[in-house]
Parts: C-alpha cells; sequence; structure tokens
C-alpha cells in the first residue's frame, strides 16, 4: 500500500522521482505528491495518477538534488490534495511521506490539539509529522532524536522519509512493518518502497529492517536502531532487469504477465528440476528435510491470490505426503488466538513478502515455536528474512495489481514441495514420483500452447463483457481455480463473481441460474469428470450459459455448452498450472473490453502492507 521513492545526489530529482513513482503507481494510485529541497523546501502534490505531477511548474524542478515523493493508497481520509503526501509540520520546517497507518493516531492528535497544533488533512501522517516535530521542540534535539523517541510512542507500521529545511543535503528514513530498499550509487543515493524504481540506476541495495533509521547524504549512508546503535549495512545485489520492469510491447502490464508465465515458470523449474534424471532440489526443504517429514501438521497461511494457491497445495500435500494440511486467511489467523504446537509447519504464501497481514501471523506462530518456511517471489523481503527457511518463486517483477504469473510459480514450488517431501517420506511411488516430474517438466510448454490460442478467447470474452453476474465451477483440484478465476474477474472487470465447488450448486447458487447468467466449469478431465457433466445438465436445463474449459479431445461437454476453452492434458494434480490460464485471459479481455484499466483496478494496490 503506497509507493515511496526519494532521492540525493548530483542529478536533477525531480524526474528520477516521478519516473520512480510511475514505477510504483501500482501500490496506490489515489493520489501522489512530491517534495524538493532546492533553496528551500517546495511541494506539490494532487488527487488523482502520478501523471498529475508533470503539470508542476517552478525552477525548482531544474534546482533541486533532494527530494521525496509518494503514490498513496488512501487510509485516513478520502483521495483529495490535502490529503496527498507530503504533508508538513505547522512550522513547514519538516516535510515527510509516509507509508502505512499510525494506529495511535487519534490521542497523540487530540495531545497536539490541545498544544495549539493545527491540520489540514485528515491523515495520520500529518499527526506523525507535527508529533515529531513537537518533540524536536520541547526536547531541543535533533530531528534524528526526535524521530527516534516519536517512533517509540507510535503504535503501527510505517516507512517515513523525511526533509529538514536547514539540511538540504539529508534524507532521514525508518521503518517497521513497511517495506523499505536503499539504492547505493556513486555519489547518490535512491530510495524507494521496493526495487522497481532503483533497478534503472543501480543494483547495489540495502534492505532497511524494522526499527531501523538510516541517515543519508549522496556520499555516506549511516543505519542506527531506535537505541541509537549503529547498524551495518549489508549492500546486496538485485538479480532484478530493467526489461522486467517495462511492458515490452503489450498493451497493459497485466497481458504481459499472463504472457511471461512459460518464461516465469522455466525459471521457477531451473535448477530444481533436472529433467534428464528426474530428480528434484529444493535447496530450503532439503536442509530441513526432517521437519517436514515429522510435522503433525502444516498450516499454509495466506491472503487473496496466495491464499487459493495453498488450497490447491492443501490437495497435492495431503494426497501426496499424507499430512493433515489446514489453509488459513492470515487476516484471521492473526487474531484468532489459534494452536500452535512446537514442530508445526508455517508455510507462508506471498507474492511481495511484504503483506501485513501474513507477516503478523508468522510472528506470532514462530514465537510458539513452529518452523516457518516463505515462499515469495520478492527477493530480500521481510517474509523471506522472518522464515527460516523458504523458497523463491523467481517469477519476477509483477507490476500488474491483479495477480497472475505470481500465481502460477506458487503454485509450482508448493508442487515441488509436495513431491519432495513425498519422495522422503516414501508416501509415493517411485514410479508416481517420476510421472509428476515428467508432467511438471512440460507444463511451461503447455501454457504456450493455451497461450497461443488467446484469441478465441478474446472472441468469448466479447459476448460476455456485459454481463452483470458470473458464476464459476469446479471441482478436486479445479475448485480454487475457480475461486481464483471469480476474484480475477471481480478485480479486472467490476463484474459480481462467484466461486463455487461444483457439487454446491444445488445447495444454493443455482438460486441465481437465468439465461442471464454465464456459467465457467473448469471440466478437465478426471475422476470428476461424470459429475461435471450432470452439474453441466442442471445449469442448461434452467437455460444458464455455459462456458467450459477442457480438455482437446471432449466430446460430451463441447455438445453441451454455449463456448469452451481447451487445455492440453496433464495429471489432474498439476491442472490448475494449465486451467487458470484461460481464465486470465477471459479476465483480462473482458476488463479492456470494458473500458477499464486492468493494470491498476480501482481501490486495489499490489502490495497490502497496511492492516
Amino acid at each position: 500500500m503506497c509507493g515511496i521513492v526519494a532521492y540525493i545526489g548530483h542529478q536533477a530529482a525531480y524526474p528520477i522521482i516521478l519516473k520512480g513513482l510511475k514505477r510504483l503507481e501500482y501500490r496506490g494510485y489515489d493520489s501522489s505528491g512530491i517534495a524538493l529541497y532546492g533553496n528551500q523546501i517546495e511541494s506539490y502534490k494532487k488527487k488523482g495518477r502520478v501523471s498529475e505531477l508533470e503539470s508542476w511548474d517552478s525552477p525548482i524542478l531544474q534546482e533541486a538534488h533532494a527530494g521525496i515523493g509518494h503514490t498513496r493508497w488512501a487510509t485516513h481520509g478520502e483521495p483529495t490534495d490535502a490529503n496527498a503526501h507530503p504533508h508538513q509540520s505547522n512550522s513547514g520546517k519538516i516535510t515527510l511521506v509516509h507509508n502505512g497507518i499510525i494506529e495511535n493516531y487519534a490521542s497523540l492528535k487530540a495531545e497536539l490539539i490541545q498544544k495549539g497544533y493545527t491540520f489540514k488533512s485528515e491523515t495520520d501522517t500529518e499527526v506523525l509529522v507535527n508529533f515529531i516535530e513537537d518533540i524536536q521542540i520541547n526536547n531541543n534535539s535533533t530531528l534524528e532524536e526526535a524521530m527516534r523517541i516519536a517512533l517509540k510512542r507510535v503504535v503501527g507500521a510505517y516507512v517515513i522519509i523525511v526533509l529538514e529545511e536547514g539540511y538540504p543535503d539529508r534524507l532521514i528514513a525508518a521503518r517497521k512493518g513497511s517495506p523499505l530498499v536503499i539504492g547505493v550509487g556513486e555519489g547518490e543515493h535512491f530510495l524507494a518502497s521496493d526495487a522497481s524504481p532503483i533497478i534503472e540506476y543501480t543494483k547495489s541495495v540495502i534492505y532497511v529492517n524494522d526499527y531501523e533509521l538510516a541517515i543519508i547524504s549522496k556520499d555516506d549512508i549511516i543505519l542506527k536502531n531506535l537505541g541509537n546503535e549503529p547498524v551495518t549495512p549489508y549492500i546486496q545485489q538485485l538479480d532484478m532487469e530493467l526489461a522486467q520492469i517495462e511492458k515490452g510491447g503489450f498493451d497493459h502490464f497485466m497481458l504481459k504477465e499472463i504472457f511471461d508465465q512459460p518464461a516465469s515458470l522455466t525459471d521457477c523449474l531451473r535448477g530444481r528440476l533436472d529433467v534428464s534424471n528426474l530428480t528434484l532440489t529444493l535447496a530450503g526443504v532439503d536442509q530441513h528435510l526432517s521437519v517436514f517429514t515429522q510435522a503433525k501438521r502444516i498450516i499454509m497461511v495466506a491472503c487473496g491470490t496466495s491464499w487459493h494457491a495453498g488450497l490447491i497445495a492443501e490437495y497435492m500435500i495431503e494426497t501426496i505426503c499424507r499430512i493433515p494440511v489446514e489453509v488459513e486467511y492470515a487476516s484471521e489467523f492473526r487474531y484468532r488466538d489459534p494452536i500452535i504446537h512446537p514442530g508445526d509447519v508455517i508455510i507462508a504464501i506471498s507474492q511481495s513478502g511484504e503483506t501485513a497481514d501474513t507477516l503478523v501471523a508468522i510472528e506470532r506462530a514462530k514465537e510458539q515455536g513452529a518452523f516457518i518456511f516463505g515462499v515469495v517471489n520478492a527477493v530480500g523481503s521481510s517474509i523471506a528474512r522472518l522464515s527460516h527457511a523458504g523458497a523463491y518463486t523467481h517469477a519476477g517483477p509483477e507490476i500488474g495489481v491483479a495477480s497472475t504469473k505470481a500465481f502460477t510459480a506458487q503454485l509450482t514450488v508448493l508442487a515441488m514441495m509436495a513431491l519432495k517431501i513425498g519422495k522422503a517420506k516414501q508416501s509415493i511411488s517411485e514410479e508416481a514420483y517420476k510421472h509428476y516430474l515428467t508432467e511438471l517438466s512440460q507444463i511451461p510448454e503447455k501454457v504456450q500452447v493455451i497461450l497461443s490460442g488467446h484469441e478465441s478467447i478474446r472472441e468469448v470474452a466479447q459476448v460476455y463483457a456485459e454481463a452483470n453476474n458470473f458464476l464459476f465451477l469446479g471441482r478436486g483440484y479445479n475448485f480454487p481455480v475457480a475461486l481464483e478465476a471469480a476474484l480475477k474477474l471481480k478485480e479486472v472487470s467490476y463484474i459480481p463473481c462467484s466461486g463455487y465447488p461444483s457439487g454446491e450448486v444445488k445447495h444454493g447458487p443455482i438460486a441465481l441460474v437465468d439465461e442471464t447468467l454465464p456459467t465457467m466449469f473448469i471440466a478437465t478431465k478426471d475422476k470428476y469428470y461424470d459429475k461435471i457433466v450432470s452439474n453441466i445438465q442442471e445449469i442448461k436445463a434452467r437455460k444458464g450459459k455455459v462456458i467450459a474449459i477442457v480438455n482437446p479431445d471432449d466430446s460430451a461437454i463441447r455438445g453441451v455448452s454455449d463456448h469452451v476453452m481447451e487445455v492440453p492434458e496433464t495429471d489432474e494434480l498439476l491442472a490448475p498450472l494449465l486451467t487458470v490460464i484461460p481464465t486470465q485471459l477471459m479476465s483480462y479481455y473482458i476488463g479492456v473490453l470494458r473500458g477499464l484499466d486492468v493494470d491498476k483496478p480501482r481501490n486495489l494496490a499490489k502490495s497490502v502492507t497496511v492492516e
């Protein structure tokens, strides 16, 4: 939630910050703003997209070599110019951008109002900047010390970056619970919520940890904890390339990322699945294999699309490993006082590795003795660092807010984990193990086959682009695909959608069926196939429109469906990796046909770093 960019160095700060905010706009796009330090600090902020900032006309745009920027996903206060960041203290001496939520802002605000402070916005951020100033004045302290004192009293999550009048060659940043990365250059430094605004300028980065302050000039970076003790910066090298965060000729990032999947799945399998020898290497699992084989229970904790990947993995692990699996919404798990035993394995699934609810959930599970395994895409992310072990999905940057390639990469990692553990437990035969590895190795090529038929899916989308409702149904491994398909379509088209197990259609959803309701069945050949045929007949008997995802040799379902989409055959355990692709394309095309911005759906942000 929200994107932050800052720069200090020898170049003009404005174009660097503006370009960085555009790259972070998937994190929030309700409003945006920039503060620059030339002869003094000047700010410009507007409701709407980052492009609104291009109307700023001031000499400072060429003069300033230091500045901070922000693109907002509204939490406190509706999207307005006044609520946009940056925010200034009452004196105007301190200017601040903030990602996160200050939970005790109301009591702090009341305290400040009693002291005579006034507020121009509805935000918790303006409270924070004035709280810092009040401490600085009353303690006659430096800004750094005032921030340290203030942040010890603040409840909530934050990344803040601060400019102070009189100090044109310095930025001060701090974090707790929200991500911050510093790009290390020659005579310049870059700060951002993730690496995408930085990669164009440097691959050397420092990931700031919770409860750390960074004092940054163009030539130096000093890290300290809130106890004022120095922290040694750890510089890492990014493996991201600039081309990965560009559209590459596609109209939208979402479409590019759907079409990335043959390559992203190949990258996910590379170095892990040896097709010639039919062996599997997963370092994070290999190093802790006994933890998994002796586990009495595995709990998967995730949100949104990642939760759907966990549901499919539940089927996989219970089938292959014979270990009980629970799949929890992180936002519920963190509050319901779950029963955790030492030796339980918690698998945290998150594209960004920064999902606030998931982070808190695994922190609490870790305190109770659970073993934490992270499945994340973002290298160096908070979940990756908090986990005992993990596996990166190697999907590459995902800019579109609606997750596509991250989902299939997560599912691929989880499938490999299930196979690795099952083989070690001998709960799967050698023959079955090799069969699954062979099938898994062929998935990228089969995804490419589906993508080559994207025009036929677009034609189906044209038929249903004006639908007022949508129903998605599947069984077994494909039931969570129905949930994911419903989520994806509602995210990018704003059409109300529901996903259900096909067997539940008679227990309520069938009341929705009439001649105007499109129903999509995920209906590939598996042990549920005959049941799916019967379910389709039930919908057709009530004049419902049926779209079916089928295998090429299907005739029974093809004969009773209004439209079909083909996917190659594979083992039913791996079928979701294929059946989800047509649903992604269908969602994309319907969103575009409805004239919507599929990369930046309303009210949504890519990385949910606040509660």
